[in-house]
């Protein structure tokens, strides 16, 4: 099953055709800003029974050096069935379009990862080689640390990916605040899909935690679905807690003595829906037990 952090690692590039020009530059290589971007069909399958499908795929036009192909794939562990299909992609894309050049870019979010697939594939005898692939690899040993908010708001997009790569930096909390700051004067419609590739990107980590609380400080900025989630979370959580004053109040009205292990019961509960159960049998029940018990 395809993880969020799998899908935010290249669809940001769907979302920022640009930015990959950007990203070059941490990479070493030049290439030119482009002019203009259009994502293509992922699908590479032939009419075999083996499918085949890059994560994204752009056709790049630059003013300079005329268009290109940009393969994107996320990789978030070893996968050593990649020898066979990269040189795959790479060469089926090269047929496929016209001879266009073809760039293959792998995004990760680990060093280990990062080492092992910017390892050249080579096909053929160790005496002569017949095609050598060298992909260009994205993560954390060469995306820039950006903790600085008047760089992040240079530029969100590379920001955004950058958090992404060190989502498991031990500075990411200084990351996330930088980028969360930067958002804050941000229209809506460039902020929301930054948020949520950002949550997107952070998977089920504890940074992801951390974000959404940024993102809660004022949700005002952010209309995407995590402040929606946040707001509703915020709203089950308030009905959670008058229900559970309600509760008091009634089984203190009906002499209904509480131990300290029920009021903390009471009060730690945030499923309304379970308090809701418990207010309706406080108001038939004698004990606390016909309240609480399971089997009632």
């Amino acid at each position: 099953m395809v993880s969020p952090p799998h899908e935010a690692m290249h669809r940001i590039f769907q979302e920022y055709p640009g930015l990959f020009s950007r990203v070059s530059e941490h990479l070493g290589i030049h290439i030119p800003r482009p002019t203009s971007a259009t994502v293509l069909p992922t699908d590479l399958t032939e009419n075999s029974p083996v499918e085949r499908r890059v994560d994204t795929l752009l056709r790049i036009e630059t003013q300079d050096d005329g268009p290109f192909l940009l393969a994107i794939e996320a990789q978030g562990k070893k996968d050593h069935r990649k020898t066979a299909s990269w040189p795959y992609y790479v060469s089926y894309l090269h047929n496929r379009y016209g001879a266009l050049p073809v760039l293959l870019l792998i995004v990760c979010q680990d060093h280990s990862t990062a080492r092992w697939a910017a390892t050249p594939i080579t096909i053929g005898l160790r005496q002569w080689p017949t095609l050598t692939l060298n992909p260009l690899v994205a993560g954390p040993h060469n995306m820039p640390v950006i903790t600085n908010v008047a760089e992040a708001r240079k530029d969100l997009a590379l920001a955004t990916l950058a958090a992404i790569t060190h989502a498991d930096n031990p500075d990411v909390d200084a990351i996330l605040k930088t980028l969360s700051a930067a958002l804050r004067d941000t229209p809506e419609n460039i902020a929301d899909p930054i948020v949520e590739l950002t949550a997107q990107g952070l998977g089920n980590r504890p940074a992801a935690q951390q974000w959404r609380n940024l993102v809660a400080v004022d949700t005002s900025f952010y209309k995407s679905f995590i402040s929606e989630e946040i707001r509703d979370e915020g709203r089950a959580e308030g009905e959670a807690k008058g229900l559970a004053s309600s509760l008091r109040l009634v089984l203190e009205a009906r002499g209904i003595s509480l131990t300290d292990e029920t009021r903390t019961k009471i009060t730690t509960c945030t499923d309304p829906a379970l308090l809701h159960q418990w207010l309706q049998r406080a108001a038939t029940a004698t004990t606390a037990e016909e309240v609480f018990t399971e089997d009632h």
